[in-house]
């Protein structure tokens, strides 16, 4: 164990013999890889990654192989994001792996195998099924003895089929049938996010709608920032009418996708839906539109009185601060349809502007069900768009 802990020190390029301290680094990397590995044994990844960390910090920061138990850790921590950049970052270190880690072993595995391995089961996590395949088959070549090796290889092929199978009969709209392979490859692997998002669609299709809110949760839990589960679980939300459930989805959506015009628009009518289930008047409230011209007092009034979100733009175009920012305006209407856009010429319509104490122009103001909720004079484009945003996505 020291030589193989000496290899991960002497990788990172801190090891001078004459140095007490860097033996007892060494030391120290030694007590960690050990810690490490066993933890690997009994599938306790918590203490996996706690000990490669804690050997990295060490000085083995150069490690392939402590960055390799490093990213199989974070996996099966449902922490997949994390995985893949620290798999890219230790792939980067040499594209070439060095004969000290070709040559070492992991629990009898040779390490460059280990590698291709961790990396297999990224890439299936990732809905990458061919490289998965090739990545595990280059692990079997390079250590073909193994049995973890024959495993996994068996496994990611079993999965890679079966997904395959899966998209076959979607494609030719035997959803049940498909779901029934998605279900196979979750046998194999089941903390597969793509595969649970695929039954999930399926259910879709069946009009299954809690089945796929299940298998979206599920694929959610593994991978949070799986857009796609998201998607397909606010629509189901909508079918089952849990519209606090599915405004919240779609909220989420929005923030990560604030140009999508289909997004907004089912966050929309979520949003009409669930204030029609609290008993709100949603009569006059309408989605998209362009930027409605105020001339009158009692017009502003009654437009700013309306349900959802109202932004009044008051400009003037002599003003050239006004000429720059209004293409901008016309803009986030199109992004937001959900809210309500209105301008007011203070050139044309002076006592309109006076009725509301506006002396510079551009201004903002926005209402809220006819309450203000934020005045801004002169904003940047930034605050412009992020209030307008955050009004639109917080008007449930």
């Amino acid at each position: 164990m020291i030589d193989k802990a000496r290899r991960h020190f002497t990788q990172a390029g801190h090891l001078q013999q004459s140095d007490p301290t860097d033996w007892q680094k060494l030391q120290e990397v030694e007590v960690h890889l050990g810690r490490c590995t066993d933890a690997r044994k009994i599938g306790d990844w918590k203490s996996t990654l706690r000990e490669a960390d804690a050997a990295i910090a060490a000085g083995a920061d150069s490690s392939q192989l402590l960055l390799a138990l490093r990213s199989e850790a974070l996996l099966h921590l449902h922490k997949l994001e994390e995985a893949e950049s620290t798999l890219a970052s230790f792939l980067k270190l040499d594209s070439a792996l060095p004969s000290s880690l070709t040559a070492a072993e992991l629990s009898g595995m040779l390490a460059e195998s280990y590698v291709h391995i961790v990396r297999a089961q990224i890439d299936m996590a990732l809905g990458r099924f061919d490289a998965a395949v090739a990545a595990a088959e280059k692990a079997r070549d390079l250590d073909p003895g193994n049995a973890e090796i024959g495993m996994v290889l068996n496994n990611v092929r079993l999965v890679a089929k079966a997904r395959e199978q899966g998209n076959d009969l979607f494609k030719a709209a035997k959803f049940s049938d498909a779901s029934m392979a998605y279900g196979e490859g979750l046998k194999y692997d089941p903390s597969n996010s793509v595969l649970h998002c695929n039954r999930a669609a399926c259910w879709s299709k069946l009009e299954k709608w809690e089945k796929a809110v299940d298998d979206c949760n599920e694929a959610l839990r593994i991978q949070p920032s799986y857009t796609k589960a998201l998607l397909r679980r606010a629509a189901s939300y909508a079918k089952l009418e849990r519209w606090v459930d599915c405004v919240r989805d779609y909220e989420a959506l929005r923030k990560e996708l604030p140009s999508d015009k289909e997004v907004a628009e089912a966050l929309f009518h979520a949003q009409i839906s669930l204030k029609a289930t609290r008993g709100e008047d949603v009569s006059n409230m309408k989605f998209g539109g362009e930027v409605e011209i105020v001339s009158s007092v009692e017009q502003l009034r009654a437009a700013i009185s309306s349900p959802g979100v109202s932004v009044v733009y008051f400009m003037s175009a002599m003003n050239q601060q006004c000429t720059q920012i209004t293409p901008s305006v016309n803009t986030l209407c199109t992004e937001c349809p959900s809210v309500n856009f209105l301008k007011v010429n203070i050139d044309s319509s002076p006592m309109v502007a006076k009725a509301e104490n506006v002396r510079i122009v551009p201004t903002f103001k926005i209402y809220k069900g006819g309450v203000k909720v934020k005045e801004m004079i002169c904003p940047s484009l930034h605050v412009l768009r992020y209030s307008v945003r955050h009004y639109s996505v917080s008007s449930s």
